[in-house]
């Protein structure tokens, strides 16, 4: 298992002079944008960048142009040809659309949910072979239901798409957009708010978002220290709950330790798994 992504910056397909920029930012994962942030009469240059950058060896997501339009299919030639590692894919809310694209490439999918009918169809579309982990489409979703304000009026909204990834045992979703390019305050609301709710990354849209977004997914050092302090109680324990600081200690609290473990150093912990044959089941 890899680290999780905690920051996906976009970077227009059309502007191949910004692909090292956005490289070199810090974000966890770039995504080259053939999509919202190029006009039609650009989408084949944005593509042939896209392809020319990904050929070359250097790592980057795409998003796609959706199914029903006239750049899909190639979109995904390319995305076939460069041997993309990821796949954003936009407007999802059909399955048969996700099935499609993996059997086509068979690059990690991320299905960006930005309509009603793709939060209602979150768990399906999450319990899809190949795909990765959810993407709020929080720009596009308050349209489409009418919404306005900030994304805490998408709060029950974009609380399916945590719920639809733990049911279908994939990693935690991506949170949308924050469009306040220079307060960085804001940048940090947004994604504190975010992590606290469920989310496990969040989308950037300038290079000035992300370290602010990588430090507000990253677990604190308190954090890090009490879970190492859980998981090697636990260890100890003999696979019963125990106490520790005073408080009861069972295994939900040991799941939540183990996971925050597991996405710093990418696998489960040692411990659990050779000392403490109670806790190899927990996932």
């Amino acid at each position: 298992m890899s680290l999780s992504c905690r920051s996906y910056l976009f970077v227009p397909g059309d502007r191949p002079e910004r692909f090292a920029k956005a490289a070199a930012s810090g974000a966890d994962c770039v995504v080259i944008d053939l999509e919202d942030a190029v006009s039609p009469s650009n989408k084949k240059r944005a593509r042939e960048s896209a392809c020319k950058w990904l050929m070359e060896g250097r790592p980057a997501s795409v998003r796609i142009n959706g199914a029903d339009t006239p750049w899909f299919a190639a979109d995904l030639a390319m995305c076939r040809r460069a041997g993309v590692p990821s796949i954003m894919v936009p407007k999802a809310q059909r399955t048969t659309d996700l099935l499609c694209i993996h059997k086509a490439v068979g690059a990690a999918l991320l299905p960006i949910i930005e309509s009603a009918q793709g939060v209602a169809l979150a768990r399906r579309l999450a319990g899809v072979p190949g795909v990765q982990r959810l993407v709020l489409g929080s720009v596009d979703l308050r349209l489409d239901l009418g919404i306005s304000g900030d994304d805490s009026s998408l709060s029950s909204y974009s609380q399916e798409l945590v719920l639809a990834s733990r049911l279908a045992g994939i990693e935690a979703p991506v949170a949308g957009v924050t469009l306040q390019v220079a307060d960085l305050d804001v940048v940090a609301h947004d994604a504190r708010c975010s992590r606290r709710a469920g989310f496990g990354a969040k989308l950037c849209i300038h290079p000035a978002q992300v370290d602010t977004v990588n430090a507000c997914f990253q677990p604190s050092q308190d954090e890090v220290a009490w879970a190492r302090s859980v998981v090697a109680a636990a260890a100890a324990s003999g696979g019963g709950a125990f106490q520790m600081d005073g408080q009861m200690v069972d295994a939900p609290v040991v799941d939540r330790a183990t996971r925050l473990l597991m996405s710093q150093t990418g696998s489960r912990p040692v411990s659990l798994i050779t000392m403490n044959p109670y806790f190899r089941s927990v996932s």
